[in-house]
């Protein structure tokens, strides 16, 4: 169920924004979505929302148009860019009715395969972990400077069409990494919109700042992930490989998830938004994309 008609700026308009603008255009709303490359503008018009070369040209007029704000831009090494840039002219449209910030599950550090939620205190292990919490509280500090309602959204990994692995496993080229203890928290990227429209229709007071986890219901090893996706579509288990064999070949942003386990909590997401999963599992996750043709 989307809220009233309105007019969403999206800075960095990417895949959990995307499934955002589509639910929220099907209730009437417009959507201006930020791009930096030709690339990406041509997708932001694809998806169906007005493309906005940003940065390159003043955000302000977006800004006025703008009766929502989401950023999904991620810090980089130096910092929140989206801050950098343009923390006046964001001060400036006090007249927003909501402002929402993608952050991630990897502010609470490692705990071991032991469970977090949003009272858990954030204790980050990887830089990653680090940039992104220092970009909640620049955000935090926005909102109450602005008087904006700022909901902050900790997404689990994410999962989708386009993003799952039944292409790896057709491939052969899934492999399942064994590492004993290790879990992860997940979460649909239609279950993000959801919880996002949710959020706009109930927003926190101006000023103020709500945190919310998004992940589904089942924390699980991601060996079980893989062996589940193989069997919807009749293929044995890729095989597995143990983590000290297979991490020496993983990307550094592979071997920063695995240095993390935990378990993430989505009750209050539940209790104040009135969330209610459509996949609350992998199970039902996997098999809507397989039937949507993934």
């Amino acid at each position: 169920m989307a809220p009233p008609a309105g007019i969403l700026l999206s800075l960095g308009h990417g895949y959990s924004a995307q499934a955002l603008a589509l639910r929220l255009r099907r209730a009437g709303w417009q959507v201006i979505g930020t791009g930096r490359s030709p690339g990406r503008l041509a997708a932001v018009a694809a998806s169906g929302a007005e493309p906005l070369a940003w940065p390159g040209s003043p955000l302000a007029p977006a800004l006025a148009r703008a009766t929502h704000l989401l950023c999904s831009v991620p810090p980089g090494p130096a910092g929140d860019p989206v801050l950098a840039a343009a923390a006046g002219e964001l001060a400036a449209a006090r007249h927003l009715a909501w402002a929402g910030h993608l952050s991630t599950t990897g502010v609470y550090g490692d705990h071991a395969g032991g469970w977090v939620d949003e009272a858990t205190p954030p204790a980050p292990s990887t830089p990653r972990g680090l940039a992104r919490l220092a970009a909640e509280e620049g955000w935090r500090a926005l909102a109450r400077r602005a008087g904006w309602p700022l909901a902050i959204f900790r997404l689990a990994g994410i999962y989708g069409p386009g993003r799952s692995p039944f292409a790896r496993v057709r491939d052969g080229s899934a492999r399942r990494i064994i590492k004993p203890g290790q879990v992860f928290s997940r979460i649909h990227v239609d279950d993000i919109a959801a919880a996002l429209a949710a959020s706009i229709g109930r927003p926190p007071a101006g000023g103020t700042t709500a945190v919310y986890n998004l992940c589904d219901d089942d924390p699980a090893p991601p060996e079980d992930v893989l062996a589940h996706a193989a069997a919807l579509i009749g293929l044995p288990p890729p095989p597995a490989v143990a983590w000290e064999d297979a991490a020496p070949a993983m990307s550094e942003m592979a071997r920063s998830f695995y240095s993390e386990s935990k378990r993430v909590r989505n009750d209050r997401v539940k209790r104040e938004l009135g969330l209610r999963l459509a996949h609350p599992t992998y199970r039902e996750g996997l098999a809507a994309i397989l039937a949507a043709g993934g």
